[in-house]
C-alpha cells in the first residue's frame, strides 16, 4: 500500500540555485529566495533538481543547498530533495545523504545517457526507494532530457510494489500515458505535472498538483492557479492559467533554468550566473522575459505577485 502524504498536493516550487560571479553557491540569496517562496504561499520546495543545476555541483554543495532548505523550511514548508543521477549507487548514496539531512522525499530523475530498459528502470527505482525505506520517493519521467521514458505500466509497477514510491513526476507531456497512470494508479499515489503549461489539464483529468519552474519567479500567482484548480474553480484557474502561459513558455525559450534566470535577475531576486555548459541568454530572450515580467507586473515587486 502506497503510503499515504496528504501534503504532497499543490504547487512545490523546482528552485533555482542562485551563483556568485566567481561561481560559489550565493547562500545570501538562497536564504532570499527561499524566504521569498515561503511568503508567496508556496509549502513544496525541491531543491537540486534540474532547474537547480545540480549535474553541476559537487556532492558538498549539493548537501549545502539541501541543508540550507531544510533549516529554513522547518514546520513552514516541506522539502523534497533532489537525488537523481545516472548511477544506481550515487543515486542512493545521495537519497541517504538527504535523508540524513531531514528532507521529506527526494526526486529522483530516470537515469540520463546510459538509456536502461523498463526492467532496468524498475530496478534502478526499487534499489533506490528499499534503500531509504520509509522515506517517500517521488520518480521524475523527463525524457527530453533522459532519453528514456518511464512507460505508466513501468510506473504502475512500481506504485504498486514499493510502499515508498509516493509519485511520478510526469514531464513527457504524453497525456495518454499520464491518463493511463491516473486510471490505474493504486489509491494516494500522486500524479504531479513536470510542465508548467499541462498543470491546469493534468488536474482536470485527476492529477495532484505541479513541480514548478515559474513559481521561481511567480510563487503567489502559480500556487492560486494550482489551488483554484484543486478546488474545482475552473474559469479562475483557466482565467488564471492563460495570464500566465506566457511565462510558462517564455521559461523554455532557451534551455533552462537559463530565462528563468535572466527574468529573476531582472527582478533583483538573483545575480544571471549560470554553470558551463549553461550560458547566459541572448538579448533578445532577455528582452522577451522582460515584457513577459512586465504584463504580469513581477518588476514593480518582487516581495508578492498580486492578481
Amino acid at each position: 500500500m502506497t503510503l499515504q502524504l496528504d501534503w504532497l498536493r499543490g504547487c512545490a516550487t523546482a528552485l533555482v540555485t542562485p551563483f556568485t560571479a566567481t561561481g560559489a553557491i550565493d547562500e545570501k540569496r538562497l536564504h532570499e529566495l527561499i524566504e521569498y517562496q515561503i511568503s508567496g504561499g508556496v509549502r513544496m520546495l525541491v531543491p537540486c533538481g534540474t532547474t537547480g543545476e545540480s549535474v553541476t555541483m559537487s556532492e558538498d554543495e549539493n548537501r549545502l543547498v539541501i541543508r540550507t532548505t531544510v533549516e529554513l523550511c522547518r514546520g513552514r514548508a516541506k522539502v523534497i530533495a533532489g537525488t537523481g543521477s545516472n548511477s544506481t549507487s550515487t543515486t542512493i548514496a545521495r537519497s541517504q545523504a538527504a535523508r540524513e539531512l531531514g528532507v521529506d522525499a527526494v526526486l529522483t530523475v530516470a537515469p540520463y545517457y546510459n538509456k536502461p530498459t523498463q526492467e532496468g528502470l524498475y530496478a534502478h527505482f526499487r534499489a533506490i526507494a528499499e534503500s531509504i525505506s520509509g522515506l517517500p520517493v517521488v520518480i521524475y519521467n523527463v525524457p527530453g532530457r533522459t532519453s528514456s521514458n518511464i512507460s505508466a505500466e513501468t510506473t504502475l509497477r512500481l506504485a504498486r510494489d514499493v510502499e515508498n514510491i509516493v509519485a511520478v513526476k510526469e514531464a513527457s507531456g504524453n497525456l495518454s500515458q499520464i491518463m493511463e497512470i491516473l486510471r490505474g494508479r493504486p489509491e494516494g499515489f500522486r500524479v504531479i505535472s513536470g510542465d508548467d503549461s499541462l498543470t491546469l489539464p493534468l488536474i482536470a483529468l485527476g492529477g495532484d498538483g505541479l513541480i514548478s519552474v515559474a513559481s521561481n519567479e511567480a510563487p503567489e500567482l502559480m500556487s492560486r492557479m494550482n489551488d483554484l484548480a484543486l478546488a474545482g474553480q475552473w474559469d479562475e484557474a483557466r482565467a488564471l492559467h492563460y495570464r500566465l502561459l506566457p511565462l510558462m513558455e517564455g521559461n523554455f525559450i532557451e534551455s533552462s533554468p537559463g530565462p528563468v534566470k535572466a527574468a529573476m535577475a531582472l527582478m533583483g531576486l538573483l545575480e544571471e550566473n549560470l554553470r558551463l555548459p549553461l550560458v547566459p541568454v541572448q538579448e533578445k530572450t532577455r528582452a522577451r522575459m522582460r515584457e513577459i515580467l512586465t504584463e504580469l507586473d513581477l518588476l514593480k515587486e518582487t516581495s508578492h505577485a498580486v492578481a
